[in-house]
């Protein structure tokens, strides 16, 4: 059945959108002091391949918005099946994120997270509003991936991909 604008609420469209299966992602960049900051996200996309752009949404009331406001740069860590537990705890807020995780710096001092399927370091390119989130669209400075099989969400819960390749 389709719905008009006028006829469809928030959790409705929230549930049509996670028709749609996602890869999940942990965004990473610096706050105040050079302290490591991350989020879990699902809202990323690729928008052009010259100048090689890609882009992700935050929400205005998330603690980290002011950090990825704030910093030059930002890394998207593409996280692998293995890793379920690394986005729950990047899901939730904490004082301390990246307790326990293994990460290097990347561009700008950006946390790159170790063994993701795949990273793409950014420069803050452009911000924009849309509604209740921020959209950020990053310029692709760095990146590096391996063969894993991506972490992947649908309609609210991880789903698993058949490897085809093997």
């Amino acid at each position: 059945m389709i719905e008009t604008k006028d006829n469809f609420n928030a959790d409705l469209f929230r549930k049509t959108l996670g028709c749609f299966p996602t890869g999940v992602v942990v965004v990473t960049t610096c706050g105040d002091g050079g302290a490591p900051v991350g989020v879990t996200i699902s809202s990323f996309n690729s928008v052009s391949l010259d100048p090689p752009l890609v882009l992700w949404s935050l929400a205005l009331d998330a603690p980290s918005l002011s950090a990825f406001r704030q910093h030059s740069s930002f890394a998207i860590n593409i996280l692998s099946a293995e890793q379920k537990s690394l986005c729950m705890q990047f899901s939730k807020p904490s004082e301390d994120k990246f307790r326990n995780v293994s990460w290097t710096p990347g561009l700008d001092g950006v946390p790159v997270l170790c063994d993701t399927l795949a990273v793409l370091e950014c420069h803050n390119y452009r911000r924009y509003e849309g509604g209740d989130h921020e959209i950020f669209l990053g310029e692709v400075l760095r990146i590096g991936s391996n063969k894993k099989m991506p972490l992947v969400y649908h309609r609210g819960q991880f789903a698993e991909l058949i490897d085809t390749a093997a």
